[in-house]
């Protein structure tokens, strides 16, 4: 079922996208070589909770973090742990933040340090994608109009769409109905209407777009191990209009040249 949600509703997803954008930009501040994903996650969790909110990642399912962490190869779903990061590695954060009730979800991929310029291609690519899908995200749309926007644009410049992970619907629950894959067919699937909140979010890969599960049953990671882009924005359909609720100006604040 997918939850419409009230202009009261709404302001509080505003309130919790906030928070989640806020979040990222403190996580923006810390990434460079020599911190550890561990590092990151205390002081993630130490922001939230001090700016009233909760991890809504942490115990999600049994997932043991506040943070997705997506370093290099890893697509989505990856544990913090001792390793450090490292001169061109890239580092997607995927935070989901709960404020009063309500959910706000995004994600940014961060380049380590000097990246080389076919990652950062990706990145960009990946970036620009996300808007292209937002474009889309039109009330009268359907939801496989943002589904080939996302698509087509990744495709076109050689790159590979994640097929096993999508984005998905979001309010008091961090996952609704429905989902928002990042392939598809235009004028396809659910209509988009007011009041609906979504999560739109490219996952593409520089190689192969195949992946696996590790043994942990949570980190997906690319086969080929090439590397992988992540970003998310949290939107919402109001009054007709799009609008994306979460921003990623706390990140570029805190990056100034080295935000891409």
């Amino acid at each position: 079922m997918i939850y419409l949600k009230t202009p009261e509703e709404i302001e509080k997803m505003r309130a919790a996208c906030r928070l989640a954008s806020l979040t990222l930009g403190e996580i923006a501040k810390w990434i460079a070589p020599g911190i550890t994903t561990n590092r990151i996650e205390s002081i993630v969790r130490e922001f939230i909770h001090d700016n009233g909110g909760r991890p809504a990642c942490l115990g999600y399912g049994g997932f043991p973090a506040a943070v997705c962490y997506e370093v290099n190869e890893t697509v989505v779903h990856g544990f913090p742990s001792n390793y450090t990061l490292r001169e061109g590695d890239i580092i997607g954060t995927d935070t989901v933040v709960e404020l009063d009730g309500f959910n706000g979800d995004m994600c940014y991929t961060f380049p380590v340090g000097e990246v080389s310029e076919e990652v950062l291609a990706l990145c960009r690519t990946t970036k620009e994608s996300l808007y292209k899908g937002i474009e889309a995200c039109r009330e009268g749309n359907r939801i496989g109009d943002i589904a080939n926007a996302v698509q087509t644009y990744c495709e076109k410049r050689g790159y590979t769409v994640v097929r096993e992970m999508c984005g998905h619907g979001i309010g008091r629950k961090m996952h609704e109905e429905p989902e928002v894959p990042n392939y598809g067919r235009r004028g396809t699937g659910v209509m988009i209407r007011s009041g609906m909140c979504l999560c739109i979010e490219p996952m593409i890969n520089l190689g192969s777009r195949n992946v696996v599960i590790e043994r942990d049953g949570w980190t997906c990671r690319t086969r080929d191990r090439r590397p992988s882009a992540h970003y998310e924005h949290t939107i919402a359909i109001v009054d007709g209009k799009t609008e994306v609720l979460t921003s990623f100006s706390p990140i570029k604040e805190a990056l100034n040249e080295r935000y891409i």
